[in-house]
């Protein structure tokens, strides 16, 4: 008989870790996983807008290109894991040996959560960028760009 005493007082322990600290391990662990696939998939559209907004200005900028309008939606997934999400850039100037140049920072953020992600474009130095925002989930989700007569190129999210 005192040996079943022994195996209870051994076992209940082993017993309330596995029906408590598992779960809750799983379920760590599972946030975790989560929250990076969510990382990648803001960090492949961030990436995505980027590499747009870049070929955009360079096609644009090239001499045979007369001044006008150009309009590019971008194709990108309204939702991520159901969650929409938003851009916002921000142009600052860089000079190097080569001259300067314009470098966009552009944040894309995940609504609801705690994700952003920020990448950079390199533009040239006839490019200006107008305050806007890119809504993931919105009609008007596209990105605009005006070449005037002067070779100035004005870039922003919109219509």
């Amino acid at each position: 008989m005192p040996h079943v005493t022994i195996e209870y007082v051994i076992m209940l322990p082993v017993l309330l870790m596995q029906v408590f600290l598992f779960p809750l391990a799983a379920a760590w662990l599972m946030n975790i996983w989560v929250d990076s696939r969510k990382t990648l998939a803001v960090q492949e559209v961030a990436g995505h807008l980027g590499s747009t907004i870049q070929q955009l200005y360079y096609s644009l900028n090239h001499g045979t290109m007369s001044s006008g309008k150009a309009t590019y939606s971008p194709g990108l997934p309204p939702l991520i894991e159901d969650c929409p999400y938003y851009a916002n850039g921000t142009l600052r100037s860089v000079s190097s040996q080569q001259g300067a140049s314009k470098v966009l920072d552009l944040m894309v953020r995940l609504i609801s959560t705690r994700i952003s992600v920020t990448t950079t474009v390199m533009l040239g130095p006839n490019v200006q960028w107008q305050t806007s925002t890119f809504m993931s989930n919105s009609t008007h989700a596209a990105i605009s760009a005006l070449k005037q007569a002067d070779g100035n190129i004005t870039l922003y999210f919109g219509e």
